[in-house]
């Protein structure tokens, strides 16, 4: 499984609503912005500012890779739920498909919270729910079910997105705009962004599904896409806060 290329078909689905985010956060005036759990550096890559831009993974590994994407960026191996920076310094501090993943999102929104400078933001850019998956036809349904409980064997909260006001409000960050996503994510996927789909899945489900039941449902998946019948959804939920 490649991860690089799974973040950057993410990053392609959040892209138009990053950039609005973003705007609205002032980006292009922010003197330092800090990503956490930047990953191999999909979306610093995709920064646009002038300003210090600063990323934060714990898996030494992504940080490598982040080092070749994003050569600008200021890297550090550090934990969501204690940020190593002492300050409340950033302008602009942000995650992408990351609080599903903590074992305390909202130790790590606080965190956030607690290194944005006053009047600064915070930034929730994607978080998904995956008890609310969409799968059509009706015979690939259980393709959703068996990657909830997949995700929750990772020690994932496969329902995280629907939570994700909550934990704004929790962690005491002012909401200025929050609400599901559009779907685009799964209206028009191409051949590749298809097969790494799969890739996904069957990194998520083996040893748990056999594979003849695996290998059933990809033909099946195949061909609703080719007849127009397909369609996948996860609901995904953004937030935009100020401190």
């Amino acid at each position: 499984m490649n991860w690089h290329n799974r973040y950057v078909q993410q990053a392609a689905w959040t892209r138009r609503l990053r950039l609005h985010l973003f705007e609205r956060a002032g980006l292009g005036g922010a003197r330092r912005v800090l990503e956490v759990g930047c990953g191999t550096g999909a979306i610093l890559a995709d920064l646009s500012t002038p300003a210090s831009i600063h990323g934060l993974d714990l898996a030494a590994d992504s940080l490598l890779q982040a080092r070749l994407h994003a050569p600008a960026a200021r890297l550090t191996r550090g934990d969501a739920l204690a940020l190593p920076y002492p300050w409340p310094g950033f302008d602009i501090t942000c995650c992408h498909f990351l609080l599903l993943w903590v074992s305390d999102p909202l130790q790590a929104l606080s965190e956030m919270k607690r290194v944005t400078r006053p009047g600064g933001y915070v930034l929730a850019l994607a978080e998904p729910d995956y008890t609310g998956r969409i799968d059509e036809p009706e015979d690939l349904a259980p393709l959703g079910r068996w990657q909830t409980e997949s995700l929750r064997r990772q020690g994932a909260d496969p329902g995280l997105g629907r939570q994700l006001a909550d934990l704004f409000y929790r962690a005491g960050i002012a909401i200025l705009e929050t609400g599901p996503m559009q779907a685009e994510a799964g209206q028009a996927l191409t051949a590749a962004e298809r097969e790494n789909e799969w890739s996904v899945l069957e990194a998520d489900l083996a040893g748990t599904v056999p594979e003849h039941e695996l290998s059933k449902l990809k033909l099946a998946d195949a061909r609703a896409w080719s007849l127009g019948t397909r369609r996948l959804h996860v609901p995904t939920y953004f937030a935009c806060g100020q401190v």
